[in-house]
């Protein structure tokens, strides 16, 4: 029982940087995408209820979310 606590402490710590670190880069990734698109206001749109922006928008997200994990994993082989 002793020898599971240590690999369950590092397992969860290593969770929750995941969980942060996904929350600032898609936080950037986001700010980034805010500034390549000038002329659009996204969460005007969203409030006025756009779907076409919203879908843009959870694309985004999603694809941040890949790369991140990608990178956070690493290569599997």
């Amino acid at each position: 029982m002793d020898s599971i606590l240590p690999d369950i402490l590092r397992a969860c710590g290593w969770a929750f940087l995941s969980a942060l670190l996904m929350g600032v880069f898609g936080g950037l990734g986001l700010k980034f995408f805010d500034m390549m698109t000038p002329g659009l206001d996204e969460v005007e749109e969203l409030r006025k209820g756009n779907i076409a922006v919203a879908i843009v928008i959870a694309s985004v997200i999603l694809a941040i979310g890949l790369v991140m994990a990608t990178a956070l994993i690493g290569d599997p082989s």
